[in-house]
């Protein structure tokens, strides 16, 4: 089967004011959604993923006004939109929560970021997830992650255990690490045998400049489509079934050995 996944590589600098992005991201949406059966947005690309002042004013439920008008888009539209991740308000506490609707425009599963990104002090406003989120989407059982958790293979391969055959991951991913970003998508998809959808940001917030290099990557680690340095749409059809049919030919994953670790004196 095949599927039409368009990436929205949006440009999130703090000179657009978050009123003017959001009216022009719903604009892009309704832009490439015709022909597109699964659309991908970044990681908190409302407020910018280094402006973790603005994510705590711009906190809303699970049910605000963001996420609300992303859930309209799908089902106007009758695609599957992840609408990348906001800062989640529940009670007291902040996540750096990501959403996936289906194309009935229904919540269909939404993940609170596990490893929040204690190098640029995001644990100061937001409060970790406690779970790994799996879905079924025209994609298969897809695996849900965001930007920093890219670092944590042992997330990734405990999702593909579980049968995952594809993951999303919508990111704010710099610049200055930017060839770390190149290097680990592919390594997740490789290592599990499972497609990869990742979005990233561009522009410029504060001192930060985000790397774009958005990336649709194939079970073998092939590439797509990949961004650049500047706001795009990427789309790509992907077979779904590549995955189970590289799993059969290829099953590294029933060759794992667990092993005790012995420390040579």
């Amino acid at each position: 089967m095949s599927v039409r996944v368009s990436v929205l590589q949006i440009d999130s600098s703090t000179v657009e004011s978050i009123s003017d992005r959001v009216d022009r991201v719903l604009g892009l949406i309704d832009q490439h959604a015709p022909g597109c059966d699964f659309m991908v947005l970044p990681e908190l690309w409302n407020v910018g993923a280094f402006d973790l002042e603005a994510s705590r004013q711009h906190a809303q439920t699970i049910d605000g006004k963001l996420p609300t008008v992303l859930a309209q888009k799908a089902f106007q539209h009758g695609i599957w939109l992840h609408g990348g991740s906001f800062c989640e308000q529940d009670g007291t506490d902040l996540y750096n929560t990501s959403v996936l609707y289906n194309a009935q425009g229904e919540l269909a599963a939404y993940y609170r970021k596990v490893h929040v990104f204690t190098y640029a002090r995001e644990q100061d406003t937001m409060t970790a997830g406690k779970d790994y989120i799996l879905v079924d989407t025209p994609l298969g059982l897809t695996g849900l992650a965001t930007c920093y958790d890219a670092r944590f293979p042992e997330m990734f391969r405990e999702m593909r255990v579980a049968g995952a055959q594809a993951f999303v991951i919508p990111s704010g991913w710099p610049v200055p690490r930017i060839a770390q970003w190149d290097a680990l998508l592919p390594a997740r998809a490789v290592e599990n045998q499972t497609w990869v959808i990742a979005c990233n940001q561009v522009g410029t917030q504060g001192k930060h400049v985000l790397g774009g290099r958005s990336a649709i990557i194939d079970p073998l680690g092939n590439l797509l489509a990949q961004g650049g340095e500047h706001e795009e749409v990427l789309s790509a059809n992907i077979d779904v079934e590549v995955a189970e049919q590289w799993r059969l030919e290829f099953p590294a994953i029933n060759d794992m050995v667990a092993c005790p670790i012995h420390r040579v004196p």
